[in-house]
């Protein structure tokens, strides 16, 4: 199964450690959209997109890059993100968006995975706090053990 992670991240890398996590299990290539075009991405058979989502200004690149995707039938997608979306209506709102974007382009979403927060005053002072300036090692082990689950139900998909 050739694998792609689309990743935008704009805060600590922390997108981009999750990412090559979730990469190494899928055994997936992970690119910024930047570097992507609509022939290269319906080469391959599941595509995962993630981004840190602060603002529409931060979320933009992933959002304006998928709105430009041409329609794609039933290609297998997942969404992650490593904002901290629980109880942040922007947030929701803008995951909820790319969703509703890949949707209507017609790629399947298989699965969703969001990390809980970040390094920074603000997402410290909500969650309490964090392992200096590195995501949650919580964080981590779930999106390896996610990754795994999302391989393990393609496999018997298949």
């Amino acid at each position: 199964m050739k694998t792609l992670i689309v990743i935008y991240s704009y805060h600590h890398k922390n997108t981009e450690k999750i990412a090559h996590i979730m990469g190494k299990v899928l055994d997936a290539e992970v690119k910024a959209p930047e570097n992507l075009t609509s022939e290269i991405i319906r080469t391959y058979d599941l595509i995962g997109f993630g981004s840190g989502i602060y603002s529409a200004k931060h979320h933009s690149i992933l959002l304006e890059f998928v709105k430009n995707l041409p329609e794609i039938s039933n290609l297998n997608a997942f969404i992650f993100s490593t904002a901290a979306l629980v109880g942040k209506e922007k947030m929701m709102s803008d995951h909820q968006q790319l969703k509703s974007i890949l949707e209507r382009k017609g790629f399947v979403i298989l699965d969703e995975f969001s990390c809980k927060g970040f390094n920074t005053n603000s997402f410290l002072k909500f969650f309490g706090g964090m392992n200096k300036k590195r995501p949650n090692a919580i964080d981590l082990k779930n999106a390896e053990t996610f990754a795994q689950n999302l391989r393990n139900s393609l496999e018997k998909k298949n």
